[in-house]
């Protein structure tokens, strides 16, 4: 038996996760994501390393755009195997690959138009990568599996979802191989979500695998804890209120949103903050807080107790979700306390850049970010403090307060990926570090390495690993 471990993206860099595991003639690739960040966007241009009609079987850990949004290409170029996730991954991975389909087709028009008014010319004529309808061609594909069910992929090859903990309908992936007497097995992490975290449950303990790839996103710190996070928020959003300002918070539609939501609910309901405008300014995010809606069986008991007392983070007084091109215009036009939820969460696209284009320059504004922000791209300028930067084709100075809060980090940190990694019964064969930048994941492979005696390996781009 010889198995063959690629490693196609979301190696020594945070996004376009990507991982082809070959086994006994069979090509299955686990997620299948779009690079974010500028340095490496000319990747998702690049065929992919196997045809795509080779590829027997495609496994998404979870929805987030990173991990699933190069799917519409992977069909476009011939591949037409099953997409096998959670019911909750399939659905809201629907929402975002059409969205970014959107995006694409917009984003290549906006530079076409922008380049005849510059009276200028690309390298290359402004295209999109993937359009809506290469988006909803993937959609027969999709199989969705409940957790801790095998699923068979070819004969002695088989698959377990478990649940992540990070985003909803989240997955730790096990394929198992077997060839004789032996069997070798491959648990895919995704994103680690953090136990004790608002809505979802705790992720799955796994009891043994083999071999286990795991993230690095937080690998070199430690969260603060989610009280913090409330008190942060409580003291930003008093503080912006006061000075008359507006509140914009780039976020992600999958889950952060939804637990911003969730904390400002609280908050209201404790008092802690005065009542205020509200805007879910994302129509994808409100699409997903949709499918939230739909699935109460992926949520903590805390959240079941929140439902069953009508304490619902989706309604509360105040909040307005916001779908159309114009009602998202009119907020502008809005008086009195308002803080503005909007994608998309790193500021690489969506209505955050045209809100930041109004509230940025505003000393009495506020530009809260609450998630992971990836190197060269806007977000990350913003919080390092860049006194000018260009959105959406013009320079603008930086004005506004700049907060960034830790804690609300859907990714496990180093000590609580390590606390989990110790529910493996035995040793693996070794564990490969990835989805995290250099320095964050070389400082976790030293850390995992001292505190457990393992072999840790930190792969690069395009790296095979031939697993005996």
């Amino acid at each position: 038996m010889q198995m063959t471990l690629r490693f196609l993206g979301a190696a020594q860099n945070v996004t376009g996760s990507r991982y082809l595991l070959e086994a006994n003639g069979c090509k299955i690739l686990v997620d299948c994501g779009l690079y974010q960040e500028r340095d490496f966007q000319s990747r998702n241009w690049e065929p992919f390393v196997v045809p795509a009609d080779q590829i027997d079987a495609v496994f998404l850990t979870h929805a987030h755009l990173d991990h699933c949004g190069l799917l519409p290409k992977l069909v476009k170029e011939g591949y037409s195997g099953p997409i096998y996730c959670t019911e909750a991954t399939a659905e809201i991975a629907k929402i975002i690959i059409m969205d970014a389909g959107k995006l694409q087709e917009e984003d290549a028009e906006y530079k076409q138009k922008r380049h005849k008014k510059e009276g200028r010319e690309g390298p290359f004529p402004p295209a999109a990568l993937y359009t809506i309808e290469d988006a909803i061609a993937c959609f027969p594909l999709f199989h969705p599996l409940p957790y801790k069910k095998t699923v068979t992929i070819r004969e002695g090859i088989d698959a377990k979802l478990y649940e992540a903990g990070h985003v909803l309908g989240s997955s730790l992936i096990k394929i198992t191989v077997n060839h004789v007497a032996e069997a070798r097995s491959v648990l895919f992490t995704g994103d680690m979500g953090r136990p004790n975290k608002p809505i979802l449950r705790d992720p799955s303990i796994v009891h043994e695998t083999d071999y286990i790839l795991v993230e690095s996103t937080y690998g070199d710190r430690v969260h603060h804890g989610t009280e913090d996070v409330k008190r942060q928020m409580a003291e930003v959003i008093n503080r912006t209120m006061n000075r008359g300002g507006t509140l914009i918070v780039p976020s992600f539609a999958l889950e952060r949103s939804q637990e911003v939501l969730y904390h400002v609910n609280e908050l209201l309901m404790e008092g802690a903050i005065a009542p205020m405008k509200v805007f879910l300014d994302s129509p994808m995010a409100t699409s997903i807080t949709k499918v939230f809606a739909r699935h109460p069986e992926l949520y903590d008991q805390d959240m079941i107790q929140h439902m069953n007392e009508r304490h619902s983070p989706f309604t509360f007084p105040g909040l307005q979700l916001v779908e159309t091109k114009q009602q998202s215009q009119a907020i502008s036009e809005s008086h009195g306390p308002t803080m503005i939820i909007a994608g998309s969460g790193m500021c690489t696209g969506g209505r955050v850049k045209h809100h930041l284009v109004t509230h940025i320059t505003r000393r009495e504004d506020t530009v809260m970010f609450v998630g992971y922000q990836a190197a060269s791209t806007l977000g990350r300028y913003i919080v390092e403090g860049q006194k000018d930067v260009r959105i959406l084709g013009e320079d603008y100075r930086v004005q506004a307060e700049i907060v960034q809060v830790h804690g609300f980090s859907a990714h496990a940190d180093k000590t609580e990926i390590l606390q989990w990694l110790r529910g493996l019964e035995k040793a693996p064969k070794k564990v490969f570090v990835v989805h995290g930048e250099v320095q964050s994941a070389f400082h976790f492979q030293q850390y995992l390495q001292a505190e457990t005696g393992w072999d840790v390996m930190v792969p690069a781009y395009q790296d095979a690993v031939v697993l005996d």
